[in-house]
């Protein structure tokens, strides 16, 4: 088992930064890839960033490409995603899992709570 617990989400304006931080515990850390996916009211689940096992390899959905740095740390089993010139679309609820190094969400198999990011025009 892996317990994922996300924090740093907020309320920006258009253009601001936050930076999401994904804190896990339980199974080796570095066991697994980790990806950051996100949920807009009446929309489905999509990807946003991944990371490999050691951080050698990154993917971004094309929404978020120049704009978002996903990273991790195995010594303290977090990980990140900094974002920036953040936009109103980019409103959801973020959630960090931790699975397979995909963009597909069914390939993760632990998920955390999820933390809201609103972005005000």
């Amino acid at each position: 088992q892996v317990q994922l617990v996300e924090s740093g989400g907020g309320l920006v304006q258009a253009g601001g930064s936050l930076n999401l931080t994904c804190a896990a515990s339980g199974r080796r850390f570095s066991n697994y890839a980790m990806g950051w996916f996100r949920q807009a009211p009446g929309k489905e689940r999509e990807f946003a960033a991944t990371v490999n096992w050691y951080g050698g390899s990154t993917n971004y959905a094309d929404s978020v490409k120049g704009r978002f740095s996903i990273s991790r740390d195995n010594a303290k089993s977090t990980v990140y995603l900094q974002m920036n010139r953040l936009k109103p679309e980019d409103t959801a609820v973020y959630y960090c899992a931790a699975g397979t190094y995909s963009t597909q969400w069914s390939e993760y198999g632990y998920w955390g709570q999820g933390t809201q990011v609103t972005v005000s025009s």
